[in-house]
């Protein structure tokens, strides 16, 4: 396994679930209040993984215009059953609830999707017994509204796809250790045993997989006798929070964990939950998952997306705030972001078209010409958790340049910086470094965010440099991760193009 790359998928992509179908892995992930949903990855050697497309792309099918952050769509499951594709995912804070997408070809068009109305929880798996039964077991976390009230542990009932009801009255199964949170149950057949994976400790640094087993797919279940099988915390390992984990068959004919992690920059976690892999020994029927190795690819990547071309927001890595990209943007000629609500970045739903930060040493660029509107170049962990690059006109005439204004804003606290250029359009910069080697990881920092501006003439203007650990999962929303990308807060704002580059090894 040290040969392949991990994470498997940089970036905020949590809650892993793969299959192998046909020779070819699928791996499905977490988008919570994002759209598209569902990012759906495809891979016939476990290294190069494409993004294919999302599961869903209309609001029509997640319902997330009233939803929070942090809520919406968590922790799906991706299985494959007779020649059909399904993801099965709870929507949290919408009224779509636990719902069933499928599909024939997993790159799309997915269907609408059907409610299991009685299915009340998180984390679904989706199995079918030997006589083909289908089986919904989930965490049966309890919500009033958005916040939780009550965790019931693991459960389980049969369902009718096509009906979308609940054939019994749930029943409880093995949960776990003792420890908090079991969640993200998942069921395998193997030698006339089901196994039962779970996580349980919580999504934090307590993340760890457990494991039971039993003769029917309904129980009882026995735990492993050396439960927890996985964990991070404790250890000093450059991989935490490791859990929620899916058992696939790997690329070498071992069997292999497909679980979520993060990984540092200095003492903070700033590109959210990635998918890793390990590979898994059986011993005495039982999985023993090996330790989670960190080996991030070492080739550089360069993405260039030139507004000119009317397809552009069609690349599936774009991202907007509880509705389609394109629903906020237009090409052109260039792209056009035009503001229809008060608080720019921060705002509930952001006019903010975006795609994630995948690698610790990375370079963001779009030149902007804010004409009579004000926008950027924007951050967002969450509405209270952005920093932004804003230009807007200094005045009126030819020769009235541009004001730049760098926004660092904390739920606390909040700063600023500006400068005025010369010129109409203003290429803006974020650039983002690790802390210096040999610094110790326990020390209070984390990466450098870096914002600048560089005018007509080639002249870079240097604005602020913020600590990064800020914008983390150990200080903002623990569920999603950074995106970058451009904004209107005012106005009608232009953007010719939109680079980025992630440093190898990073």
């Amino acid at each position: 396994m040290s040969e392949l790359p991990n994470p498997l998928i940089p970036g905020f992509n949590p809650d892993p679930s793969c299959i192998l179908v046909d020779g070819t892995y699928y791996l499905v992930t977490s988008s919570f209040e994002y759209l598209p949903a569902l990012p759906l990855y495809r891979s016939t050697d476990f290294v190069t993984w494409e993004h294919i497309g999302n599961v869903a792309t209309r609001q029509e099918q997640v319902g997330l215009a009233a939803t929070t952050s942090a809520a919406g769509v968590w922790a799906p499951t991706i299985r494959h059953h007779e020649g059909r594709f399904h993801v099965i995912v709870s929507i949290v804070d919408s009224p779509r609830g636990c719902v069933v997408f499928t599909a024939d070809d997993p790159a799309g068009p997915w269907s609408d999707g059907i409610t299991l109305d009685g299915i009340g929880g998180i984390d679904p798996d989706l199995a079918w017994d030997e006589s083909g039964a289908a089986y919904v077991t989930y965490s049966a976390l309890e919500f009033d509204g958005v916040e939780v009230v009550g965790f019931h542990g693991i459960r389980q009932a049969r369902v009718d796809l096509v009906s979308g009801k609940v054939l019994e009255e749930p029943r409880s199964l093995w949960s776990g250790t003792g420890m908090v949170a079991p969640e993200a149950p998942h069921l395998y057949r193997r030698d006339g045993y089901w196994y039962l994976l779970i996580a349980e400790g919580g999504t934090d640094h307590g993340h760890a997989v457990s494991v039971a087993r039993g003769r029917s797919i309904e129980g009882p279940f026995e735990g492993a006798p050396n439960n927890p099988v996985l964990r991070g915390a404790g250890f000093d390992r450059p991989v935490q929070r490791t859990g929620h984990a899916d058992l696939v068959r790997g690329p070498h004919g071992g069997d292999v964990l497909v679980l979520l992690g993060t990984r540092y920059a200095g003492a903070a976690s700033p590109l959210g939950r990635e998918p890793y892999a390990t590979p898994v020994e059986w011993i005495d029927g039982w999985p023993q998952p090996a330790p989670v190795a960190l080996n991030p690819r070492p080739a550089a990547v360069e993405e260039y997306f030139d507004f000119t071309q009317d397809a552009t927001l069609s690349d599936p890595g774009w991202l907007a705030v509880g509705r389609p990209p394109t629903a906020v943007a237009s090409t052109g000629g260039r792209l056009t972001v035009t503001a229809d609500t008060e608080g720019g970045l921060g705002a509930f739903r952001p006019a903010f078209v975006g795609r994630r930060q995948r690698h610790l040493r990375c370079l963001f660029e779009t030149r902007v010409e804010p004409a009579s509107g004000r926008g950027g170049l924007g951050l967002r962990f969450d509405e209270e958790f952005t920093i932004s690059l804003t230009a807007a006109r200094c005045g009126s005439g030819g020769d009235a340049g541009t004001r730049i204004t760098a926004h660092a804003r904390l739920p606390s606290l909040s700063q600023s910086w500006s400068v005025d250029v010369p010129g109409e359009q203003v290429l803006l910069r974020l650039q983002t470094e690790v802390p210096p080697p040999g610094r110790a990881p326990w020390l209070p920092n984390g990466d450098r965010i870096r914002l600048s501006a560089v005018d007509d003439s080639g002249t870079e203007h240097d604005l602020a440099e913020v600590d990064g650990r800020f914008w983390s999962v150990e200080n903002a929303a623990t569920f999603t991760g950074r995106v970058v990308g451009v904004f209107a807060e005012e106005g009608t704002v232009h953007f010719a193009d939109f680079r980025y580059r992630g440093e190898g090894g990073s």
